[in-house]
């Protein structure tokens, strides 16, 4: 009784902290979508195909960035000032040493594309090395503390500078430098804000008894990340290099949607859940149900949204970036699709990475990458939309492999999956029922009225399923997001 109780309080705490995790994520990239909207208005698609090859190069070699020290402080249990003052100082080293690379490195780069304005952009962007470790470490620390409130400042002030800026120098005719000026303001504005809201002062200074054992935990984990790296980033490679920056520009757009919109809410689940399950790695029972909890409630917030970017993909690109994006269009639903299938088991990384086993990671890794790599290739020739049906197929063997590996590691079944899939997918297939026609029968009132009735419509019928067939769901999620007196109030009325 002790436990499921405790099973419980922890859970409400974990998934307090996706919420706020996800409220200062989302609130960000809100304010992402909006610039991107306006962007898309006063740049091509070649020219943010062009910015795409040099933020390639950079997310690459951004795994690099702290050696999963990070990770090493968020798991390690005793003599924490004196890690994350050592995280702090190696940070910035390896800032100065990727920053140097960047800058020899682009030329390469720039061959390999084909595109010699990639060679001065890189460089410039290369900067964001030294100023984002300088607020790292803060952010390790939030994490650790499973404190993501205070990350809303930092968060939503890098959006804002961000957007400004670029949306400013687009205005002027800066094209590709529009976005490159906005990346670096964006960068430096978080790092600032976040050393202004955690009260953490960093020295310079190695504790070296402390070096080993933080790399003992750090290596696997910047092995698991070079592998997500390229199996993230591996269709912009391909698209790039066989297909030009203006299919590249195009596909970079279609995905943005679902990167801010759908791979949002695992990725704040993860970012919460990792140290969650850090403080629950020495009682299996607890990690387990905490496992099966993350699902459950990660589900329930990717379902509705994979779902209706599938939906209303055509006016949803027509609204938010215009007509002359409408090669978007089938790649957005096909990557919907993609980012539904691959968030499902997601967070089980976590829990290894929690319990000491990251090599897992590693080698499921391996396997992926050796059968998207070849897909991707192959697909290439045959346009963007290829490509992102290559992606999707081989996210759905990931996906398996991922939940039949935490069978054993986690000692949970197949069915124990299921059961916390099951409500989220019933109260989707019913939106789809109600959303499908009724976007239909908006077809010729244009996209923004389309959306402004298919949108509540089926937002309403999921709620309305949720508090038909799991009422208790829908009031611990609406309680999380301060509406829990409303529904109580609305009981017993």
């Amino acid at each position: 009784m002790t436990t499921t109780r405790s099973s419980d309080d922890l859970g409400t705490t974990a998934a307090r902290a996706v919420m706020w995790n996800y409220a200062s994520f989302a609130s960000g990239k809100v304010l992402v979508l909006v610039t991107l909207a306006v962007l898309a208005r006063l740049l091509t698609p070649s020219e943010f195909g062009i910015v795409g090859f040099a933020t390639l190069a950079l997310a690459y070699l951004a795994v690099l960035k702290d050696l999963g020290l990070g990770g090493a402080l968020i798991q390690r249990r005793d003599d924490t000032e004196e890690a994350a003052q050592t995280v702090y100082t190696l940070n910035l080293i390896l800032g100065v040493v990727l920053t140097a690379a960047t800058i020899l490195a682009a030329p390469l780069v720039a061959g390999f594309f084909d595109e010699p304005l990639v060679t001065p952009i890189l460089r410039v962007l290369s900067v964001s090395f030294l100023i984002e470790a300088l607020g790292s470490v803060h952010l390790v620390l939030l994490a650790r503390r499973l404190d993501f409130r205070r990350r809303l400042l930092p968060d939503v002030g890098r959006s804002l500078v961000k957007g400004a800026v670029a949306i400013t120098a687009a205005s002027l005719g800066m094209g590709v430098w529009a976005l490159v000026w906005g990346q670096l303001a964006g960068v430096a504005a978080s790092s600032i804000l976040v050393r202004l809201v955690v009260p953490w002062r960093p020295r310079l200074v190695i504790h070296r008894n402390l070096v080993r054992p933080l790399l003992a935990f750090g290596m696997p984990l910047v092995i698991v990340n070079i592998q997500y790296a390229i199996w993230s980033n591996l269709d912009y490679v391909v698209i790039g290099r066989f297909l030009g920056d203006a299919a590249l520009g195009v596909y970079i757009l279609a995905y943005r949607l679902p990167e801010l919109l759908v791979q949002s809410v695992w990725r704040v689940v993860a970012g919460a859940a990792f140290p969650f399950f850090s403080s629950l790695q020495h009682d299996p029972e607890l990690l387990r149900r905490g496992f099966l909890k993350t699902i459950r409630y990660s589900q329930l917030l990717v379902v509705p949204l994979a779902l209706g970017l599938l939906i209303t993909a055509e006016p949803t690109v027509g609204a938010i970036f215009g007509d002359q994006w409408s090669e978007a269009v089938p790649v957005l639903r096909i990557l919907a699709v993609f980012t539904l299938v691959a968030s499902v088991g997601y967070n089980a990384g976590d829990v290894y990475k929690a319990i000491g086993k990251s090599g897992i990671l590693a080698k499921l890794g391996i396997v992926d990458l050796l059968v998207l790599a070849p897909a991707l290739i192959v697909a290439a020739p045959h346009g963007i939309v290829a490509v992102a049906w290559a992606h999707a197929a081989v996210s759905l063997l990931d996906t398996a492999l991922r939940l039949l590996v935490a069978r054993h590691f986690i000692s949970v079944s197949l069915r124990d999956i299921g059961r916390q899939l099951l409500v989220a997918y019933r109260a989707g297939a019913a939106m789809a029922l109600v959303a499908v026609p009724v976007l239909w029968g908006m077809s010729g009132f244009g996209n923004v009225l389309a959306l402004a009735v298919t949108v509540p419509a089926a937002a309403a019928t999921y709620l309305g399923m949720l508090a038909r067939f799991s009422p208790g769901d829908l009031r611990r999620i609406l309680g999380w997001v301060g509406l829990g007196r409303l529904v109580r109030r609305r009981e017993t009325a």
